[in-house]
Protein backbone atom coordinates (compact mmCIF):
# COMPACT_ATOMS: atom_id res chain seq x y z
CA UNK A 1 0.00 0.00 0.00
CA UNK A 2 2.69 2.38 0.61
CA UNK A 3 4.59 1.83 -2.64
CA UNK A 4 1.59 2.34 -4.55
CA UNK A 5 0.43 5.63 -2.47
CA UNK A 6 4.20 6.63 -3.40
CA UNK A 7 3.20 5.61 -7.34
CA UNK A 8 0.35 7.87 -6.65
CA UNK A 9 2.13 10.95 -5.16
CA UNK A 10 4.60 10.54 -8.12
CA UNK A 11 1.93 10.82 -10.91
CA UNK A 12 0.03 13.41 -9.12
CA UNK A 13 3.66 15.81 -9.24
CA UNK A 14 4.00 14.50 -12.97
CA UNK A 15 0.46 16.20 -13.49
CA UNK A 16 1.45 19.08 -12.25
CA UNK A 17 3.80 19.45 -14.96
CA UNK A 18 1.44 19.29 -17.12
CA UNK A 19 0.65 22.65 -17.84
CA UNK A 20 4.06 23.56 -18.85
CA UNK A 21 4.04 21.06 -22.06
CA UNK A 22 0.57 21.33 -23.10
CA UNK A 23 0.17 25.07 -23.67
CA UNK A 24 2.60 28.14 -24.53
CA UNK A 25 2.34 30.64 -21.47
CA UNK A 26 5.45 32.08 -22.39
CA UNK A 27 5.63 34.81 -25.81
CA UNK A 28 7.98 37.64 -26.89
CA UNK A 29 8.51 39.46 -29.58
CA UNK A 30 11.26 37.66 -31.15
CA UNK A 31 11.57 40.87 -33.51
CA UNK A 32 11.85 43.41 -31.27
CA UNK A 33 15.26 45.18 -31.42
CA UNK A 34 17.67 44.05 -28.91
CA UNK A 35 16.15 40.80 -28.89
CA UNK A 36 14.88 39.62 -25.17
CA UNK A 37 16.84 41.14 -22.17
CA UNK A 38 14.87 39.75 -19.06
CA UNK A 39 17.27 39.24 -15.89
CA UNK A 40 15.99 36.73 -12.83
CA UNK A 41 15.94 40.31 -11.04
CA UNK A 42 13.09 41.49 -13.16
CA UNK A 43 9.67 41.03 -11.91
CA UNK A 44 8.35 39.15 -15.21
CA UNK A 45 10.76 36.81 -15.30
CA UNK A 46 9.05 33.10 -14.86
CA UNK A 47 11.74 30.51 -14.03
CA UNK A 48 11.41 26.55 -14.28
CA UNK A 49 8.69 26.21 -12.23
CA UNK A 50 7.61 22.80 -13.09
CA UNK A 51 11.57 21.32 -12.86
CA UNK A 52 11.11 21.30 -9.08
CA UNK A 53 7.90 19.09 -9.59
CA UNK A 54 9.39 16.92 -12.22
CA UNK A 55 12.66 15.71 -9.97
CA UNK A 56 10.48 15.46 -6.68
CA UNK A 57 8.09 12.98 -8.65
CA UNK A 58 11.13 10.90 -9.81
CA UNK A 59 12.64 10.97 -6.45
CA UNK A 60 9.35 9.61 -4.67
CA UNK A 61 9.20 6.96 -8.25
CA UNK A 62 12.31 5.85 -7.58
CA UNK A 63 11.83 5.64 -3.31
CA UNK A 64 8.80 3.79 -3.83
CA UNK A 65 10.67 0.64 -5.55
CA UNK A 66 12.00 -1.03 -2.40
CA UNK A 67 8.32 -1.47 -0.85
CA UNK A 68 7.33 -3.60 -3.40
CA UNK A 69 9.64 -6.48 -2.44
CA UNK A 70 8.76 -6.40 1.01
CA UNK A 71 6.60 -9.32 2.40
CA UNK A 72 3.29 -9.03 3.10
CA UNK A 73 3.26 -9.79 6.66
CA UNK A 74 6.45 -8.93 8.70
CA UNK A 75 7.85 -12.19 10.75
CA UNK A 76 8.02 -10.44 14.00
CA UNK A 77 4.35 -9.32 13.42
CA UNK A 78 3.25 -12.49 12.74
CA UNK A 79 5.00 -14.05 15.99
CA UNK A 80 3.65 -11.14 18.17
CA UNK A 81 -0.40 -11.98 16.45
CA UNK A 82 0.14 -15.69 17.29
CA UNK A 83 1.33 -14.91 21.26
CA UNK A 84 -1.24 -12.56 21.48
CA UNK A 85 -4.28 -14.97 20.68
CA UNK A 86 -2.39 -17.73 22.48
CA UNK A 87 -2.73 -15.23 26.02
CA UNK A 88 -6.09 -14.29 24.45
CA UNK A 89 -7.00 -17.89 24.69
CA UNK A 90 -5.95 -18.45 28.35
CA UNK A 91 -7.52 -15.66 29.56
CA UNK A 92 -10.68 -16.30 28.36
CA UNK A 93 -10.52 -19.97 28.85
CA UNK A 94 -13.42 -21.57 31.44
CA UNK A 95 -10.69 -21.68 34.00
CA UNK A 96 -10.16 -18.36 34.08
CA UNK A 97 -13.43 -17.45 33.91
CA UNK A 98 -14.80 -19.53 36.65
CA UNK A 99 -12.13 -17.83 39.20
CA UNK A 100 -14.35 -14.62 38.97
CA UNK A 101 -17.53 -14.62 40.77
CA UNK A 102 -20.60 -14.19 39.04
CA UNK A 103 -21.63 -11.68 41.61
CA UNK A 104 -18.70 -9.67 41.24
CA UNK A 105 -19.59 -8.88 37.49
CA UNK A 106 -22.53 -6.46 36.59
CA UNK A 107 -24.98 -8.07 35.10
CA UNK A 108 -24.52 -7.32 30.84
CA UNK A 109 -20.70 -6.73 31.24
CA UNK A 110 -19.94 -9.24 29.15
CA UNK A 111 -22.05 -8.43 26.58
CA UNK A 112 -21.09 -4.60 26.37
CA UNK A 113 -17.49 -5.88 26.48
CA UNK A 114 -18.00 -8.14 23.45
CA UNK A 115 -20.60 -6.02 21.57
CA UNK A 116 -19.16 -2.49 22.00
CA UNK A 117 -18.29 -0.22 18.78
CA UNK A 118 -14.70 -0.08 19.58
CA UNK A 119 -14.16 -3.74 19.92
CA UNK A 120 -16.03 -4.82 17.00
CA UNK A 121 -14.05 -2.47 14.86
CA UNK A 122 -11.95 -4.86 12.52
CA UNK A 123 -15.04 -6.58 11.64
CA UNK A 124 -17.32 -3.74 10.64
CA UNK A 125 -18.02 -3.07 6.97
CA UNK A 126 -17.83 0.30 5.86
CA UNK A 127 -21.86 1.23 6.55
CA UNK A 128 -21.55 -0.39 10.23
CA UNK A 129 -18.04 1.86 10.62
CA UNK A 130 -19.82 4.76 9.42
CA UNK A 131 -22.69 4.10 12.01
CA UNK A 132 -20.19 3.91 14.77
CA UNK A 133 -18.23 6.58 13.92
CA UNK A 134 -19.92 9.41 15.35
CA UNK A 135 -20.41 8.04 18.96
CA UNK A 136 -16.44 7.58 18.70
CA UNK A 137 -15.90 11.02 17.76
CA UNK A 138 -17.81 12.36 20.33
CA UNK A 139 -16.39 10.27 22.72
CA UNK A 140 -12.85 11.43 21.84
CA UNK A 141 -14.38 15.09 21.54
CA UNK A 142 -15.80 14.91 25.23
CA UNK A 143 -11.69 14.51 26.08
CA UNK A 144 -10.54 18.09 27.48
CA UNK A 145 -7.03 17.04 26.73
CA UNK A 146 -7.59 15.35 23.25
CA UNK A 147 -9.61 18.18 22.51
CA UNK A 148 -7.22 21.08 23.78
CA UNK A 149 -4.15 19.66 21.89
CA UNK A 150 -6.00 18.40 18.35
CA UNK A 151 -6.84 22.29 18.63
CA UNK A 152 -3.15 24.24 19.38
CA UNK A 153 -2.32 21.58 17.00
CA UNK A 154 -5.05 23.18 14.50
CA UNK A 155 -3.22 26.20 15.54
CA UNK A 156 0.65 25.21 14.72
CA UNK A 157 -0.45 23.53 11.20
CA UNK A 158 -1.99 26.67 10.30
CA UNK A 159 0.84 28.86 11.31
CA UNK A 160 3.09 26.45 9.05
CA UNK A 161 0.60 25.95 5.91
CA UNK A 162 0.70 29.43 5.38
CA UNK A 163 4.34 29.73 6.04
CA UNK A 164 5.22 26.84 3.50
CA UNK A 165 2.69 29.08 0.74
CA UNK A 166 3.44 32.76 0.98
CA UNK A 167 7.18 32.97 2.59
CA UNK A 168 8.80 33.00 -0.50
CA UNK A 169 6.85 35.07 -1.62
CA UNK A 170 7.11 37.56 1.22
CA UNK A 171 10.97 37.16 1.32
CA UNK A 172 10.79 38.25 -2.17
CA UNK A 173 8.46 41.39 -1.91
CA UNK A 174 9.94 42.69 1.22
CA UNK A 175 13.66 42.19 0.96
CA UNK A 176 13.52 42.99 -2.92
CA UNK A 177 15.22 39.68 -3.79
CA UNK A 178 14.51 37.14 -6.20
CA UNK A 179 12.47 34.11 -5.97
CA UNK A 180 15.52 31.19 -6.55
CA UNK A 181 17.61 33.28 -3.81
CA UNK A 182 14.37 33.10 -1.51
CA UNK A 183 13.99 29.19 -2.27
CA UNK A 184 17.75 28.60 -1.33
CA UNK A 185 17.46 30.53 1.68
CA UNK A 186 14.59 28.64 3.15
CA UNK A 187 15.57 25.20 1.68
CA UNK A 188 19.34 25.96 3.78
CA UNK A 189 17.67 27.05 6.97
CA UNK A 190 14.22 26.56 7.79
CA UNK A 191 13.69 23.11 7.04
CA UNK A 192 16.82 21.59 8.62
CA UNK A 193 15.81 23.73 11.77
CA UNK A 194 12.39 22.41 11.61
CA UNK A 195 13.88 18.75 11.57
CA UNK A 196 16.48 19.61 14.62
CA UNK A 197 13.21 20.79 16.45
CA UNK A 198 11.15 17.61 16.15
CA UNK A 199 14.56 15.63 17.00
CA UNK A 200 15.49 17.26 19.96
CA UNK A 201 11.60 17.29 21.38
CA UNK A 202 11.52 13.58 20.89
CA UNK A 203 15.36 13.49 22.95
CA UNK A 204 13.97 15.55 25.86
CA UNK A 205 11.09 13.32 26.20
CA UNK A 206 12.93 10.29 26.01
CA UNK A 207 15.78 11.45 28.32
CA UNK A 208 13.47 13.22 30.98
CA UNK A 209 11.07 10.45 31.01
CA UNK A 210 8.40 12.99 30.87
CA UNK A 211 4.97 11.89 31.68
CA UNK A 212 1.55 13.94 30.94
CA UNK A 213 2.33 16.85 32.73
CA UNK A 214 6.24 17.22 31.37
CA UNK A 215 5.22 17.24 27.64
CA UNK A 216 2.40 20.00 28.74
CA UNK A 217 4.97 22.17 30.50
CA UNK A 218 7.33 21.53 27.36
CA UNK A 219 4.63 22.36 24.73
CA UNK A 220 4.68 25.31 26.79
CA UNK A 221 7.91 26.13 27.09
CA UNK A 222 8.39 25.79 23.32
CA UNK A 223 5.58 28.34 22.46
CA UNK A 224 6.61 31.09 25.02
CA UNK A 225 10.52 31.16 23.55
CA UNK A 226 8.47 30.57 20.49
CA UNK A 227 6.80 33.61 20.98
CA UNK A 228 10.00 35.91 22.11
CA UNK A 229 12.14 35.25 18.92
CA UNK A 230 9.65 36.39 16.98
CA UNK A 231 8.43 39.97 18.32
CA UNK A 232 11.32 41.30 16.53
CA UNK A 233 10.12 39.97 13.04
CA UNK A 234 7.60 43.08 13.29
CA UNK A 235 10.85 45.61 12.74
CA UNK A 236 12.95 43.52 10.37
CA UNK A 237 11.84 44.74 7.00
CA UNK A 238 12.75 46.93 3.97
CA UNK A 239 10.53 49.89 3.35
CA UNK A 240 8.75 50.50 0.16
CA UNK A 241 10.00 51.71 -3.14
CA UNK A 242 8.77 54.92 -4.41
CA UNK A 243 6.41 54.43 -6.91
CA UNK A 244 5.83 57.16 -9.31
CA UNK A 245 1.94 58.00 -9.50
CA UNK A 246 1.33 55.46 -6.74
CA UNK A 247 2.94 56.37 -3.88
CA UNK A 248 3.51 60.13 -3.25
CA UNK A 249 6.43 61.99 -2.25
CA UNK A 250 6.50 62.75 1.70
CA UNK A 251 4.93 65.98 2.49
CA UNK A 252 3.80 66.27 -1.12
CA UNK A 253 -0.27 67.07 -1.90
CA UNK A 254 -1.98 63.89 -3.52
CA UNK A 255 -2.93 64.88 -7.33
CA UNK A 256 -6.26 64.05 -8.68
CA UNK A 257 -4.31 62.25 -11.26
CA UNK A 258 -2.60 59.06 -11.08
CA UNK A 259 0.24 59.54 -12.37
CA UNK A 260 2.18 62.75 -13.30
CA UNK A 261 0.87 65.35 -16.11
CA UNK A 262 4.54 64.61 -18.33
CA UNK A 263 3.71 61.69 -19.84
CA UNK A 264 0.14 62.48 -20.91
CA UNK A 265 1.06 63.19 -24.51
CA UNK A 266 2.38 59.86 -24.73
CA UNK A 267 -1.09 57.40 -24.00
CA UNK A 268 0.34 54.94 -22.12
CA UNK A 269 -1.55 51.48 -21.79
CA UNK A 270 -3.35 51.25 -18.37
CA UNK A 271 -2.45 47.61 -17.77
CA UNK A 272 1.37 47.80 -19.19
CA UNK A 273 4.13 46.65 -16.57
CA UNK A 274 7.68 47.16 -17.79
CA UNK A 275 9.48 48.30 -14.26
CA UNK A 276 12.62 51.18 -14.89
CA UNK A 277 14.56 52.58 -12.41
CA UNK A 278 15.92 56.08 -11.69
CA UNK A 279 18.70 55.52 -9.99
CA UNK A 280 19.73 58.83 -8.82
CA UNK A 281 16.37 59.75 -7.24
CA UNK A 282 15.62 55.85 -6.68
CA UNK A 283 12.10 56.66 -8.14
CA UNK A 284 10.39 53.24 -9.91
CA UNK A 285 8.01 53.71 -12.99
CA UNK A 286 5.71 51.32 -14.45
CA UNK A 287 6.48 50.81 -17.77
CA UNK A 288 9.42 53.53 -19.90
CA UNK A 289 6.05 55.11 -21.01
CA UNK A 290 4.95 56.27 -17.55
CA UNK A 291 8.80 57.96 -17.28
CA UNK A 292 7.93 59.91 -20.82
CA UNK A 293 11.17 58.16 -22.26
CA UNK A 294 11.31 57.83 -26.46
CA UNK A 295 13.99 56.02 -26.85
CA UNK A 296 15.98 52.68 -26.15
CA UNK A 297 19.58 52.02 -25.69
CA UNK A 298 20.64 48.63 -25.35
CA UNK A 299 24.46 48.34 -24.13
CA UNK A 300 26.27 45.15 -24.10
CA UNK A 301 28.72 43.77 -21.77
CA UNK A 302 30.85 40.59 -20.94
CA UNK A 303 28.02 38.88 -19.07
CA UNK A 304 25.16 40.19 -19.86
CA UNK A 305 23.53 43.27 -21.48
CA UNK A 306 22.17 46.06 -20.13
CA UNK A 307 18.91 48.49 -21.11
CA UNK A 308 18.48 52.19 -21.02
CA UNK A 309 15.50 54.22 -21.76
CA UNK A 310 16.71 57.79 -22.25
CA UNK A 311 15.05 61.47 -23.57
CA UNK A 312 12.68 60.44 -20.34
CA UNK A 313 10.07 63.96 -20.09
CA UNK A 314 9.55 62.36 -16.02
CA UNK A 315 13.15 62.44 -15.56
CA UNK A 316 15.11 64.96 -14.18
CA UNK A 317 18.98 65.26 -14.46
CA UNK A 318 19.93 63.22 -17.46
CA UNK A 319 16.88 62.02 -18.01
CA UNK A 320 17.45 58.50 -18.74
CA UNK A 321 16.97 55.54 -16.57
CA UNK A 322 17.66 51.64 -16.27
CA UNK A 323 15.66 48.72 -17.00
CA UNK A 324 14.07 47.16 -14.13
CA UNK A 325 12.89 47.72 -10.78
CA UNK A 326 15.41 49.34 -8.32
CA UNK A 327 17.51 47.86 -6.09
CA UNK A 328 17.10 47.80 -2.53
CA UNK A 329 19.25 48.49 0.40
CA UNK A 330 18.80 46.54 3.14
CA UNK A 331 18.19 43.23 1.14
CA UNK A 332 21.30 42.04 3.62
CA UNK A 333 18.55 42.16 6.04
CA UNK A 334 16.70 38.95 4.92
CA UNK A 335 19.14 36.52 6.31
CA UNK A 336 18.95 37.87 10.27
CA UNK A 337 14.84 37.80 9.86
CA UNK A 338 14.98 34.05 8.20
CA UNK A 339 17.99 33.18 11.03
CA UNK A 340 14.83 34.06 13.64
CA UNK A 341 12.24 32.10 11.40
CA UNK A 342 14.17 29.62 11.44
CA UNK A 343 14.68 29.15 15.42
CA UNK A 344 10.95 30.04 15.97
CA UNK A 345 10.16 27.48 14.06
CA UNK A 346 12.62 25.24 15.32
CA UNK A 347 11.25 25.95 18.92
CA UNK A 348 7.83 25.40 17.74
CA UNK A 349 8.72 22.12 16.86
CA UNK A 350 9.75 21.05 19.83
CA UNK A 351 5.80 20.66 20.67
CA UNK A 352 5.65 17.88 18.13
CA UNK A 353 6.26 14.96 19.87
CA UNK A 354 5.75 15.45 23.63
CA UNK A 355 1.55 16.67 22.31
CA UNK A 356 1.55 13.28 19.98
CA UNK A 357 2.18 11.70 23.54
CA UNK A 358 -0.89 13.74 25.12
CA UNK A 359 -3.19 12.45 22.19
CA UNK A 360 -1.84 8.88 22.64
CA UNK A 361 -1.56 8.59 26.39
CA UNK A 362 -5.26 10.86 26.92
CA UNK A 363 -7.35 8.53 25.29
CA UNK A 364 -8.23 4.59 25.77
CA UNK A 365 -6.41 2.37 24.64
CA UNK A 366 -9.06 0.86 21.79
CA UNK A 367 -9.69 4.41 21.25
CA UNK A 368 -6.31 5.52 19.56
CA UNK A 369 -6.05 4.68 16.53
CA UNK A 370 -9.84 6.49 16.03
CA UNK A 371 -7.90 9.46 17.47
CA UNK A 372 -5.13 9.47 15.55
CA UNK A 373 -7.56 9.56 12.28
CA UNK A 374 -9.65 12.23 13.71
CA UNK A 375 -6.39 14.48 14.59
CA UNK A 376 -5.06 14.21 11.33
CA UNK A 377 -9.42 15.13 9.84
CA UNK A 378 -9.25 17.91 11.90
CA UNK A 379 -5.25 19.39 11.25
CA UNK A 380 -6.89 18.89 6.74
CA UNK A 381 -9.99 20.82 7.70
CA UNK A 382 -9.31 23.55 10.12
CA UNK A 383 -5.92 24.37 9.17
CA UNK A 384 -4.24 22.84 6.18
CA UNK A 385 -7.56 24.09 4.02
CA UNK A 386 -8.06 27.49 5.25
CA UNK A 387 -5.35 28.72 6.35
CA UNK A 388 -3.63 29.32 3.08
CA UNK A 389 -6.92 31.27 2.17
CA UNK A 390 -6.70 33.34 5.17
CA UNK A 391 -2.72 34.72 4.23
CA UNK A 392 -3.44 35.24 0.79
CA UNK A 393 -7.18 37.63 1.54
CA UNK A 394 -4.49 38.87 4.33
CA UNK A 395 -1.61 39.52 1.86
CA UNK A 396 -4.28 40.77 -0.98
CA UNK A 397 -5.51 44.06 1.61
CA UNK A 398 -1.79 45.29 1.39
CA UNK A 399 -1.61 45.82 -2.16
CA UNK A 400 -1.32 49.51 -3.60
CA UNK A 401 -1.32 48.77 -7.39
CA UNK A 402 -3.48 45.45 -9.11
CA UNK A 403 -2.60 44.61 -12.84
CA UNK A 404 -5.83 44.85 -14.40
CA UNK A 405 -7.05 41.81 -16.52
CA UNK A 406 -10.08 41.92 -18.86
CA UNK A 407 -11.54 44.62 -16.26
CA UNK A 408 -10.58 42.51 -13.21
CA UNK A 409 -8.09 42.41 -11.13
CA UNK A 410 -5.84 39.68 -12.03
CA UNK A 411 -1.82 40.04 -9.54
CA UNK A 412 -0.64 42.35 -7.42
CA UNK A 413 2.66 44.41 -9.11
CA UNK A 414 2.93 46.33 -5.48
CA UNK A 415 2.83 46.24 -2.03
CA UNK A 416 2.81 48.24 1.07
CA UNK A 417 5.53 46.79 2.55
CA UNK A 418 5.07 47.85 6.04
CA UNK A 419 1.33 46.62 6.14
CA UNK A 420 2.50 43.61 4.38
CA UNK A 421 4.99 42.73 6.93
CA UNK A 422 2.59 43.46 9.76
CA UNK A 423 -0.06 41.72 8.88
CA UNK A 424 1.53 38.35 7.53
CA UNK A 425 3.74 38.47 10.72
CA UNK A 426 0.67 39.26 12.66
CA UNK A 427 -1.16 36.28 11.41
CA UNK A 428 2.01 33.88 12.58
CA UNK A 429 1.65 35.54 15.87
CA UNK A 430 -1.98 35.18 16.70
CA UNK A 431 -1.51 32.09 15.75
CA UNK A 432 1.28 30.99 18.03
CA UNK A 433 -0.61 32.91 20.78
CA UNK A 434 -3.62 30.61 20.47
CA UNK A 435 -1.43 27.32 20.60
CA UNK A 436 0.13 28.69 23.55
CA UNK A 437 -3.10 29.20 25.28
CA UNK A 438 -4.44 25.81 24.47
CA UNK A 439 -0.92 24.31 25.84
CA UNK A 440 -1.59 26.07 28.79
CA UNK A 441 -4.98 24.89 29.55
CA UNK A 442 -4.02 21.12 28.45
CA UNK A 443 -1.32 21.71 31.67
CA UNK A 444 -4.23 23.18 33.98
CA UNK A 445 -6.35 20.26 33.00
CA UNK A 446 -3.72 17.85 33.61
CA UNK A 447 -2.04 19.31 37.77
CA UNK A 448 -6.03 18.84 38.11
CA UNK A 449 -6.71 15.54 37.31
CA UNK A 450 -3.11 14.54 38.98
CA UNK A 451 -4.61 16.69 42.26
CA UNK A 452 -7.67 14.72 42.14
CA UNK A 453 -6.17 11.38 41.33
CA UNK A 454 -3.68 12.50 44.74
CA UNK A 455 -6.85 13.05 47.04
CA UNK A 456 -8.96 10.32 45.84
CA UNK A 457 -5.67 8.24 46.34
CA UNK A 458 -5.28 9.52 49.95
CA UNK A 459 -9.01 8.80 51.04
CA UNK A 460 -8.66 5.11 49.28
CA UNK A 461 -5.88 4.32 51.96
CA UNK A 462 -7.35 4.46 55.16
CA UNK A 463 -10.59 2.19 53.95
CA UNK A 464 -7.67 -0.39 52.71
CA UNK A 465 -5.77 -0.46 55.97
CA UNK A 466 -9.50 -1.39 57.88
CA UNK A 467 -9.91 -3.86 55.52
CA UNK A 468 -6.48 -5.12 56.48
CA UNK A 469 -7.35 -5.16 60.02
CA UNK A 470 -10.18 -6.87 59.67
CA UNK A 471 -9.14 -9.56 57.58
CA UNK A 472 -6.41 -10.67 59.89
CA UNK A 473 -7.43 -10.28 63.48
CA UNK A 474 -5.04 -12.83 64.44
CA UNK A 475 -2.12 -11.33 63.07
CA UNK A 476 -3.01 -8.16 64.93
CA UNK A 477 -3.18 -10.04 68.15
CA UNK A 478 -0.04 -11.49 68.24
CA UNK A 479 1.73 -8.36 67.25
CA UNK A 480 0.30 -6.66 70.01
CA UNK A 481 1.61 -9.18 72.39
CA UNK A 482 4.49 -8.73 70.92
Amino acid sequence: MIGCGAILVSLAGLLMTLPHFISEPYRYDSTSPGGISLTIKDPRWVGAWWLGFLIAAGTVALAAIPYFFFPKEMPKEKHELQFRRKVLAVTDSPARKGKDSPTEQRPGESTKKQDGPVQIAPNLTVIQFIKVFPKVLLQNLRHPTFLLVVLSQVCLSSMAAGMATFLPKFLERQFFITASYANLLIGCLSFPSIIMGIVVGGVLVKRLHLGPVGCSVLCLLGMLLCLFFSLPLFFIGCPSHQIAGITHQPGAQPGLELFPGCMEACSCQSDGFNPVCDPSARVEYITPCHAGCSSRVVQDALDKSQVFYTNCSCVAGDNSVLAGSCDSTCSHLVVPFLLLVSLGSALACLTHTPSFLLILRGVKKEDKTLAVGIQFMFLRILAWMPSPVIHGSAIDTTCVHWALSCGHRAVCRYYNNDLLRNRFIGLQFFYKIGSMICFALVLAVLRQQTKEARTKESRSIPGLEQQLLVSEPGKKSEDSRV
